[in-house]
């Protein structure tokens, strides 16, 4: 019943704040902190996550996270730290919800819950102006490329090199960082190539016109919200059907030209 209370209210008025006095519909014993939704993510990507210049966190899945909390009745609340760290967090009750844009593999979905709702792909940034025409995965070959440590985009990258090796061309020398944020820096003082991240990235820093995105969707893989509880993942699963039914989450993801991955919002994961 309460659902179908909500339900109506935002069909009526939509994206309308809802109540925070109202009772979450997840027990305690599922979040780390009662009464709040904590999220993990790495604020190093822009458009989707990043931090302003006050330093408060910015971004088109940090207003989703913001809006699947409030849709539970709960406040939610951010840890920011590395990716590496994200995944052995969520095992560890550190936070309940990896909410960093993490692309849906088969494997890590036996390990958690996993929500594929946004359409991603990996990308390749070169350095201002392009200076060694990179066009194709081909032209990576002996080039040195930085990337995030222990993402998908690494192993994107690994596999790229792997192939580029197999058809008898040099390989990518791979330079690791903490973030994406470090990994453009490196960029920026010529200690790396170019670099690998996604394509909404790679597209944000083009029409800044600090990198050109010179190659993109690599790999197109779906991104998901990943959590440890079962019955909290089926409740975000319900708070995004809502958002799409009332025209939130479409709206919000025409904002920043972001295509959503699975309309039914389905659960992978171990039961």
């Amino acid at each position: 019943m309460r659902r179908l209370l909500l339900a109506a209210v935002a069909a009526l008025v939509p994206g309308i704040a809802l109540a925070q006095n109202c009772p979450a519909p997840i027990p305690a014993s599922e979040l780390v902190k009662p009464g709040t939704l904590v999220m993990s993510t790495n604020p190093t990507l822009p458009p989707l996550q990043f931090v302003n210049a006050q330093g408060q966190l910015q971004g088109m899945r940090i207003e989703l996270g913001n809006e699947i909390a409030k849709r539970l009745c709960l406040q939610p609340e951010y840890v920011r730290i590395e990716f590496s760290a994200m995944i052995p967090g969520l095992a560890a009750r550190r936070w309940d919800v990896i909410n960093t844009g993490i692309f849906y593999t088969e494997e890590r979905a036996r390990m958690m819950q996993m929500i594929r709702y946004e359409n991603n792909a990996v990308a390749i940034s070169a350095a201002r102006g392009n200076p060694l025409n990179i066009r194709t995965q081909d032209d990576l070959a002996g080039k040195t490329v930085g990337v995030e440590l222990g993402g998908f985009e690494e192993r994107t990258l690994r596999s790229m090199s792997q192939a580029l090796v197999a058809a008898g061309k040099p390989a990518i020398e791979i330079r690791t960082f903490d973030n994406f944020a470090v990994a453009f820096q490196a960029l920026r003082a010529g200690q790396v190539q170019a670099v690998t991240s996604i394509d909404a990235v790679a597209a944000e820093y083009d029409q800044r016109g600090d990198f050109p995105r010179v190659l993109h969707g690599i790999n197109a893989t779906p991104a998901a919200l990943a959590m440890r509880s079962r019955p909290l993942a089926e409740q975000v699963s319900w708070a995004l059907q809502q958002m799409l039914a009332d025209g939130w989450l479409t709206n919000l993801f025409t904002r920043y030209g972001v295509e959503i991955a699975d309309r039914s919002f389905s659960i992978a994961g171990p039961q």
